[in-house]
């Protein structure tokens, strides 16, 4: 790598990694806010508390990388600019594409990082970030409003296991003693293949095995039931029961789930013919939002390139407000295309189409002056 391009990034990184942790510190402020002081405040164990706030770092890391690119890069060409530095380059010879350069390829380390850290860290770390919400729930069922049993019986918590079994509790009381069970066995694309009641059962944390009380079970074959059977007491063994905070999506968003398992999933639904957008624009934000990195890269530079041929200076709130944008962008189009508004993949892939086609016209603009 040539001095002038070594330069270019060293003004870079500095402000990269200052960006990377304010983002870090927002994106787990607003943990802080929604779901964890809300916790500590109906007692749950500030050890469960500290476990979920570190799990969630990943995501936050791989979220906030794209934006603090930008961000960083957008203060470090600005100083170039303003100190004329850019300008001496140029006017020495410098082709413009030797600015391209060392910010595109910073960019695609990036897009490799995120889309690793996606793959690698942040969906092993959402598993966990599932276990460990039930550790916290019959730890202490208080936090989420389950320490008495519902007036109407209704489910107040849905647990999940790994063998796709939706595990429905109507109220949780301190050492996992459980009540108005509802254990539904999930097909994808398909009616449950068996459902079991049962009006209490216990979970001891740590155990792998439910036991469940005065229940009933029937199995189902083609929407229709064939096997009804009741019984006195049972055990049902699980694996990796997980539970959310949210008691209507127990299970792990599409987005975190292994892009292997998640293009399976959509292949069974493609040849089903099952309308499921949330999961076909997970797949497409798959490989769209690693790739925010180099489209953003693009768009910065042509806006310092822009700037500089129109003797305009951009700064810190040009780099503020540029980020808003963005973000604002992806959750109105992720929004979108979870509720069917438009296609997969232009919700995932319309905000880096955005970012690509205003540099695009930046740098025929500052061609053109």
């Amino acid at each position: 790598m040539k001095r002038f391009e070594r330069y270019v990034l060293g003004e870079i990184l500095p402000p990269l990694a200052g960006a990377l942790s304010v983002v870090i510190v927002l994106l787990l402020l607003a943990l802080l806010e929604t779901v964890i002081a809300p916790l500590l405040a109906k007692g749950a164990n500030p050890l469960l508390i500290a476990r979920l706030i570190a799990l969630n770092i990943p995501e936050a890391l791989a979220q906030a990388l794209p934006i603090a690119l930008m961000f960083a890069a957008l203060l470090g060409l600005s100083r170039l600019a303003a100190d004329s530095e850019i300008k001496a380059a140029l006017a020495s010879g410098m082709p413009a594409s030797r600015l391209f350069r060392p910010v595109l390829l910073l960019a695609a380390g990036v897009t490799l990082s995120t889309f690793a850290l996606n793959e690698l860290l942040v969906t092993r770390a959402k598993v966990q970030v599932q276990t460990v919400q039930r550790e916290i729930v019959l730890d202490n069922p208080r936090v989420i409003g389950l320490g008495e049993p519902s007036a109407n019986g209704s489910g107040g918590l849905v647990l999940r296991d790994a063998l796709n079994r939706a595990i429905s509790v109507g109220a949780a009381l301190p050492g996992g003693e459980l009540r108005e069970l509802r254990i539904v066995t999930m097909q994808a694309g398909q009616t449950p293949r068996e459902v079991i009641t049962a009006r209490s059962g216990r979970l001891t944390p740590g155990s792998n095995v439910l036991e469940l009380r005065d229940g009933r079970r029937v199995s189902f074959q083609d929407g229709r039931p064939v096997t009804v059977l009741t019984f006195i007491s049972g055990t049902l063994p699980v694996q990796d029961v997980q539970a959310s905070f949210d008691s209507k999506d127990a299970g792990l968003k599409a987005i975190y789930l292994p892009l292997r398992d998640l293009l399976a999933r959509t292949s069974a639904y493609r040849q089903q013919h099952v309308r499921s957008p949330a999961d076909f624009t997970a797949l497409h934000r798959k490989f769209a939002e690693p790739l925010a990195g180099l489209a953003l890269a693009f768009f910065v530079v042509s806006l310092a390139v822009f700037a500089f041929r129109s003797g305009q200076n951009l700064g810190l709130v040009w780099a503020l407000l540029l980020s808003f944008a963005y973000y604002a962008t992806w959750s109105v189009f992720r929004v979108m295309g979870e509720n069917g508004a438009v296609p997969g993949a232009l919700a995932a892939y319309a905000p880096d189409l955005i970012a690509v086609l205003a540099g695009a016209a930046l740098l025929w603009r500052a061609g053109r002056q």
